[in-house]
């Protein structure tokens, strides 16, 4: 056939053809399949037949007209135009070879998967997913088509995306002809994850370029509602060495609120956004196993394109888990844009003079710092109020808000996590973005002056007022070796990714204090003796922190081991020598919990401290958890580096 490429003859050389999606498609079929990563079969209708729809019906020359016409800058003359085009080619004929060939391929697709076949019909533009621009969003995907007329609409409209706004601005940032980029379409099996969880994950930590983990991002139902923003996802990360190892374990997890899924309308090929029940979003969306199965496709799919293109490069990966057959499945791999490019070696760094009043935080989007002043956009008919140098705020960001994205300064979301759309443009353009604030537009208004820092880890905090700060910046190789080895000191987790770059020797101290202040805020006694507490509204808090562990005790087993873990990981396989809890006892006494449970000491500095606390009856039993953390590490997550001080001997 001329226009239809089946998925098994298709690879990546194929690009010119069958569009960079299509092309992936190709060769995650033919190469990751063999490695029992399950692909969903399909077909490319190539871009040869794009270019004969439009020579058909003649509207090459009006398409020219309408966009080299267009300035990009105009929001109102760019949406008429793009709008005028895209109702030249879904008014279009399709030839009748071209029609034919694509009833033929889809009822062939059919014989294989059954005659109840859904597909996702899918844009595939011949510039898309490149290592230097990935056009993510740009152009449409239509879900769950079944029957042939269904099948030729989605086409049509995916022909027609190659003229939306977001991908008109899209390439004229990137210098791209209009009319030297093509769209092939892709048609294949569709994953029923609208029952199930869709989500994406990349090969390598988003923010900091630390390579040696997986970031898995899931929700329910399909992954839309992940690249759109409209939800804070779950967020797994895995690390690669020691999961290689054979320790198959998960380094940290984190609950989204996913607030919202996105499934199919009654008619079964809309899609329509439906509030999540408490259930759903106090539970993981996936199991434990289900995060296992996918860093191990994540790790293979990495390996297979290293060997085949002979680079290191980072992939950035979407799936599905199907809700019928309960497989995860590979719906689409490609390059990581962003980071693949980013040289460690140059330690640029943002920090604070000083601090405001916290407004909102959430996860932080890049590592930079940017001020300005707030615009609230609530619609795509306030983008024309929005000016230079403002600071976005929104409940999500909009692939078509690609015009005054490039403007802002920062972006700040109510929704989204780290793989959403506001997230991932942030990163291209290189202005910090927090997302997943929940209430940023409750408590910023128009007129106020932020300051957005990404510079304090994976948490970002937006901070009210113009805030001074420094950048410094060092290339690591320039760096002579010392004849003295070198460790450092860390106790905050979220810095750990990006201080891994530096040329130490391992971690000379890692403060364990610090994890239990900030990340578990909890006296273990009061978690190992709940009955004892007297305080009612103390126990109400404890109860809902520890509501999705299976006792009070695994909860801050699990919250230091992903604190201690994720610190030994970042350093791996050098050494991390984690000291023991070393507050005194009016420290202690701050956790939640902790005055049921303290002496009270004249001296505190000299009082109950180290390792006279650990034996004594007062924590005995608290200690022993800070060992059992330790030693589930070393046992059995493969951290061999990490070593124990204990203090005051």
């Amino acid at each position: 056939m001329k226009y239809i490429r089946p998925f098994s003859t298709i690879s990546s050389d194929d690009i010119a053809l069958v569009g960079g999606k299509n092309a992936s498609l190709g060769e995650m079929f033919n190469g990751l399949s063999k490695q029992d990563i399950n692909v969903p079969d399909g077909f490319a209708i190539t871009s040869d037949a794009y270019w004969d729809v439009i020579k058909h019906n003649t509207i090459l020359e009006p398409l020219k007209k309408l966009i080299t016409e267009t300035d990009v800058t105009n929001i109102q003359q760019l949406q008429s135009n793009a709008r005028l085009a895209r109702e030249l080619i879904t008014n279009a004929q399709i030839p009748e070879k071209i029609y034919s060939e694509i009833i033929y391929a889809y009822s062939d697709l059919k014989k294989k998967y059954g005659q109840e076949l859904s597909v996702a019909v899918r844009s595939s533009a011949t510039a898309e997913d490149l290592p230097t621009a990935s056009f993510a969003g740009q152009h449409d995907t239509f879900l769950n088509i079944s029957g042939e007329e269904s099948l030729i609409d989605a086409y049509k409209k995916c022909l027609a995306s190659l003229f939306t706004d977001r991908a008109i601005v899209y390439r004229t940032d990137k210098n791209f002809n209009h009319f030297e980029v093509a769209l092939s379409v892709c048609v294949m099996m569709m994953v029923r994850s609208d029952e199930a969880a869709s989500g994406v994950m990349f090969t390598i930590d988003t923010e900091s370029g630390f390579e040696d983990v997986v970031l898995i991002n899931s929700t329910l139902g399909l992954g839309e509602a992940i690249v759109q923003g409209i939800v804070t996802p779950d967020e797994f990360i895995i690390h690669k060495p020691t999961f290689i190892s054979g320790y198959k374990k998960i380094l940290k997890r984190t609950l989204g609120a996913k607030l919202k899924k996105i499934i199919y309308s009654e008619n079964g090929t809309n899609i329509s956004e439906v509030p999540t029940d408490q259930n759903e979003q106090q539970k993981f969306s996936i199991t434990d196993d289900d995060v296992l199965t996918l860093a191990d496709y994540a790790i293979k799919t990495e390996e297979y394109y290293r060997n085949k293109n002979d680079n290191s490069m980072a992939v950035d990966i979407e799936w599905a888990k199907d809700s019928h057959d309960k497989k995860i499945y590979l719906i689409q791999a490609r390059p990581e844009t962003v980071l693949a490019h980013k040289n460690r070696n140059i330690f640029k760094q943002y920090t604070l003079k000083e601090t405001g009043p916290l407004i909102v935080s959430g996860y932080a989007a890049g590592t930079t710092i940017a001020s300005g002043t707030a615009r609230i956009i609530q619609s795509s008919d306030q983008l024309s109020e929005f000016k230079e140098g403002e600071v976005l705020v929104a409940e999500a960001t909009m692939p078509d808000w690609g015009t005054i994205l490039k403007k802002a300064s920062a972006i700040v979301t109510n929704q989204g996590g780290r793989t959403c759309h506001a997230a991932i443009v942030a990163r291209e353009l290189g202005i910090p973005a927090v997302v997943g604030t929940h209430t940023s537009t409750e408590h910023i208004k128009n007129g106020d002056l932020l300051t957005v820092s990404c510079a304090e880890g994976v948490t970002g905090k937006v901070y009210s007022g113009i805030l001074p700060m420094q950048i410094s910046e060092d290339n690591l190789s320039e760096l002579a070796d010392t004849q003295t080895k070198l460790m450092i000191n860390l106790g905050n987790p979220e810095q750990a990714f990006k201080y891994s770059a530096l040329p130490c020797d391992g971690i000379g101290l890692a403060r364990m204090e610090f994890i239990i202040n900030q990340y578990i805020d909890v006296h273990p006694m009061a978690l190992i003796n709940k009955k004892l507490l007297k305080d009612h509204e103390t126990v109400n808090k404890i109860n809902e922190l520890t509501k999705n562990y299976a006792t009070p005790s695994q909860y801050f087993l699990e919250k230091l081991a992903e604190g201690i873990g994720v610190i030994a990981a970042a350093f791996y396989p050098r050494p991390v020598i984690v000291r023991t809890s070393d507050f005194k006892s009016n420290e202690y006494a701050n956790l939640l919990g902790g005055n049921e449970f303290e002496p009270s000491e004249n001296n505190p500095m000299l009082g109950l401290r180290g390792a006279s606390r650990y034996t004594h009856p007062i924590y005995k039993q608290g200690f022993k958890l800070e060992c059992q953390a330790i030693k589930y590490l070393r046992e059995q997550a493969g951290f061999h580096n990490i070593s124990m001080m204990i203090p005051f001997c």
